[in-house]
């Protein structure tokens, strides 16, 4: 019975059904919807019913943490990985009540469960043509998005109890990207030492990660196919021979091999 479970999940998992790439859309689904109720919960900070629907998500991201170990070739490779390491300090701020609200911003590392899977992106280069000719700027802007995700969470989680400026999820979004942006209005102030240090983090990495989106937005658009001489994957879409070896290219329409 236990091998036929996991002859399953691994299906599930890894396989190329058309019932395991639903399971796993839905998995994103579930995945999405987590980081929805973490922006809609800010807005009922303290309520009875929040914790409920935390100790849910919490169970769901559990199972699906422990389906995977259960399928893993080396269980031990599989916890070390920096994906399972997110997830299990991720279960941990879901399920440790003596925490309180100290830990609740590590919920919002969850948001990186939406890159680890190599058959998603896979899925949706075959699945959606425009992702699959802009892949570079969607994923440069889901960079960004996750980080400026994350650092919202953050700031709304060290300061709401003690900051009359930060009531929800939308008033630390908006202190982040003004920073992010160095726009500074000066309305929001970050308090402490740690909201200090919280701000410099802010602008030094997102700063960053907004101009390598607006590098990839701006440049030539490229598509991707290795080279079977040299392995160089990004051409100019016109392209009959490979810029770094000079080995002629066959580029189909899509783009892809």
């Amino acid at each position: 019975m236990g091998q036929t479970l996991k002859q399953k999940l691994i299906e599930l998992y890894q396989g190329e059904s058309v019932t395991a790439h639903r399971f796993r859309y839905t998995l994103l689904g579930l995945d999405i919807a987590t980081l929805v109720f973490l922006v809609a919960s800010t807005f009922f900070y303290g309520h009875p019913a929040v914790d409920w629907v935390e100790w849910f998500f919490g169970t769901y991201i559990l199972l699906d943490f422990l389906a995977r170990l259960y399928i893993a070739p080396n269980e031990f490779k599989f916890i070390t990985k920096p994906y399972s390491i997110i997830d299990m300090v991720v279960i941990i701020s879901f399920f440790l009540p003596l925490a309180g609200q100290q830990l609740a911003f590590l919920r919002a590392l969850s948001v990186t469960r939406l890159l680890r899977s190599s058959h998603l992106l896979e899925k949706l280069r075959k699945d959606f043509p425009f992702f699959r000719k802009y892949e570079d700027m969607h994923i440069s802007a889901v960079n960004l998005l996750l980080f400026i995700f994350v650092m919202t969470e953050l700031v709304f989680q060290t300061q709401v109890a003690h900051n009359d400026k930060i009531l929800n999820f939308v008033d630390a979004m908006y202190f982040t990207v003004t920073t992010l942006t160095t726009t500074g209005f000066g309305d929001i102030v970050l308090e402490g030492s740690l909201g200090r240090l919280l701000t410099v983090i802010i602008m030094i990495f997102g700063v960053s990660l907004f101009l390598r989106l607006i590098q990839t937005v701006l440049r030539p658009h490229k598509v991707r196919y290795p080279c079977h001489a040299c392995g160089l994957c990004l051409h100019d879409r016109d392209a009959v021979h490979c810029k770094a070896c000079g080995e002629l290219l066959n580029i189909p329409d899509e783009g892809l091999s």
